[in-house]
């Protein structure tokens, strides 16, 4: 609360951007759009609740995996600052495919003359490991690559392979982690290997967690090890020293269950059928608090409804705020959504997702829609002075935009200054000192000019067919990206985004 001084400065300062002053006595005063807009903007700069929203939830409520009692209780914790604020509010249940959470893990690295027990995470859908944990042979193997696997041979088969990684430095880094991992692990589990020992690629030797390619088909042990543990493993073997590495991951599994989306709504006026999603995950890893991922866009989100409601501001079309869990195992919720309001998606204007942290907004992916670009651009001329913004037309893959990119339906990403991102992803260091007070209200100013414009705007963007979805991801590199997300087979099959023509969705695995 330090920064209030400037903040209500800032607030000012774009309130003025917001309402020029007209050059000439008979120039157009602004448009009662124009002044809704600098209103919203005026206020989230200002003192709200939004930074306790998020000191809130990332240290009472902490870590908040999908499945575990700390997601539960955040479900609760946001139905009661919705209605607290006087928004509607409601908990859509979804299935999710798979129950994963760790309870404990531990390792050891022993050789002759050689023994330590570095610190490791099991990432999300590793199997798990008897009480007394699995030995077997530890060998590296490198980068991963295809040249490294033919190293090793077949003496991959039955061991851990550990990877070498290089430190996470940016969002760029974090994206080639996740297409990397995708063909080390094929690589791997056609090795026949016992598991795979990643080397941190988090600096100050932060243990994250990094989910298996594969999701909950895996059946092997997986797992991070601490970024110096491994590089002192790493230096033994290639010293020529014989390793064996001990796991044993406790963890808790289990088949499909229920969890639940948090849906607060603001109604429209002339148009209340037509809707404006704008979406951040609620769920986070259990390893740090989740601030940066993505608690700080949940704060956001619930206070721009927050102040909308308390000034009155009645938009043209409904506003739903979704905070969405089952994220982190492959965007379930947000999945999960598409299929119960399938009947509405003709109707959704637009679909938003912010969660990138708490860097600088700098503009959004349009996803493939070229028409919405010059909307975007309209959509922040309130809020131009925080800008340059920058609309980047490429689709993207890894939120919670995606099924709505398979189903057509307009949607947009923020696009964000890495700040502290890539280095406390999925991180222990994931914590609320991570996000910078002044920055997030700006980013709460530019997407709350966004949501109203779109709420307010005359026009929309007809909903794609499932042919014009083919045809992006033909001419883009969008299948890649489906497939080191796990999440190509799915559109495949027709169970997620628009189904296969003549044929019903098929459940979701």
């Amino acid at each position: 609360m330090s920064h209030s001084r400037p903040l209500l400065r800032l607030a000012a300062l774009s309130l003025a951007l917001a309402l020029p002053a007209p050059s000439r006595a008979d120039a157009p005063l602004p448009s009662a759009r124009e002044r809704e807009a600098a209103l919203l903007v005026g206020s989230v700069l200002g003192g709200t609740p939004m930074l306790e929203d998020l000191r809130s939830l990332v240290d009472e409520v902490g870590g908040r995996a999908t499945g575990s009692d700390a997601n539960t209780r955040s479900v609760e914790w946001a139905l009661e600052r919705f209605r607290a604020a006087g928004v509607t509010a409601r908990a859509e249940p979804f299935p999710m495919p798979a129950l994963w959470l760790e309870r404990g893990a531990t390792a050891s690295v022993q050789g002759p003359g050689v023994r330590f027990t570095p610190r490791v995470a099991a990432m999300p859908f590793s199997a798990a490991t008897s009480r007394g944990g699995l030995t077997a042979p530890l060998l590296e193997v490198g980068r991963g690559t295809e040249a490294d696997f033919q190293r090793v041979g077949a003496k991959a088969r039955g061991a851990f392979l550990l990877v070498e990684t290089d430190e996470l430095k940016d969002v760029d880094g974090l994206f080639r982690e996740y297409d990397e991992a995708a063909l080390i692990e094929s690589r791997a589990f056609a090795a026949g290997v016992a598991g795979v020992v990643y080397m941190g690629s988090r600096p100050g030797n932060q243990l994250y967690r990094h989910s298996v390619s594969v999701g909950p088909r895996n059946t092997r042990p997986m797992m991070v090890m601490e970024r110096d543990g491994a590089k002192r493993a790493l230096r033994l073997l290639r010293a020529g020293k014989t390793l064996s590495l001990t796991a044993a991951l406790d963890l808790r599994t289990g088949g499909p269950y229920e969890a639940r989306n948090v849906i607060g709504e603001i109604r429209g006026t002339t148009r209340p059928d037509e809707v404006v999603v704008l979406g951040a995950h609620l769920d986070s890893w259990d390893l740090g608090g989740g601030a940066l991922d993505n608690g700080a866009n949940v704060a956001m989100l619930l206070d721009l409804a927050r102040q909308m409601q308390r000034l009155g501001l009645k938009p043209a079309r409904t506003l739903r705020f979704a905070l969405w869990n089952g994220e982190e195992q492959g965007m379930y919720g947000s999945a999960g959504y598409a299929r119960t309001h399938a009947a509405e998606l003709d109707r959704h204007t637009l679909a938003l997702s912010v969660d990138i942290g708490c860097g600088r907004i700098t503009g959004f992916y349009t996803n493939g829609r070229a028409p919405l670009v010059p909307l975007v651009d309209r959509a922040l001329k309130p809020v131009e002075g925080l800008g340059p913004f920058t609309q980047l037309d490429v689709p993207v893959v890894g939120t919670d935009n995606f099924d709505f990119m398979m189903h057509g339906v307009a949607n947009l990403i923020a696009n964000q200054e890495p700040a502290t991102y890539g280095p406390n992803y999925h991180a222990r260091s994931d914590e609320f000192e991570q996000c910078d007070a002044r920055t997030l209200r700006a980013n709460a100013a530019v997407v709350g000019a966004l949501a109203w414009g779109f709420a307010t705007m005359d026009e929309k963007l007809p909903r794609q067919s499932r042919a014009e979805v083919e045809a992006l991801i033909r001419d883009t590199d969008l299948g890649q990206q489906m497939k080191a997300f796990n999440v190509w087979e799915e559109w495949a099959s027709g169970a997620r985004g628009h189904p296969l023509e003549g044929k019903p969705a098929p459940a979701p695995r």
